[in-house]
């Protein structure tokens, strides 16, 4: 996957950094997946979970996103990957429109390649942030 939006800042809670960086620690891995979300995690705007916009996409959030070429909409939930199912909608942080999802914000753009082309989202709304919600032991 390759993100191609750069320089972007986006916003993460304590907690959420805390178990994303574990996550990559306890894998111990070179997988790009993990490369990925390092790099992304590296020029985050860490926040209190209180401080974190409403609009923003943290971890457990249920956000709905337009593809930009064919106007589908489609909804995800950011999930750690123990929880993923694409089936249900489900997307793990460590899948590449996971990783791309994390911290963006409502009206956010967002692409990266895939062997069949680029792929191209928009963040349309964000239906439900646990910080928002005031659930923030998930």
């Amino acid at each position: 996957m390759s993100t191609m939006t750069s320089n972007r800042t986006i916003y993460i809670t304590k907690a959420d950094m805390t178990r994303l960086r574990s996550l990559i620690e306890s894998m111990k891995s070179s997988r790009e997946d993990l490369k990925t979300l390092r790099a992304e995690l590296d020029q985050a705007q860490v926040v209190t979970a209180e401080e974190l916009p409403e609009d923003v996409i943290s971890m457990n959030s249920k956000a709905s996103l337009r593809d930009l070429e064919t106007d589908e909409l489609m909804v995800y939930t950011l999930v750690f990957p123990a929880k993923a199912n694409i089936d249900e909608g489900m997307i793990s942080v460590l899948a590449p429109i996971g990783t791309a999802m994390l911290g963006r914000k409502v009206g956010d753009e967002f692409a990266w390649q895939i062997p069949a082309g680029t792929v191209r989202l928009k963040v349309e709304n964000v239906l439900y942030q646990p910080e928002a919600a005031g659930h923030f032991n998930l």
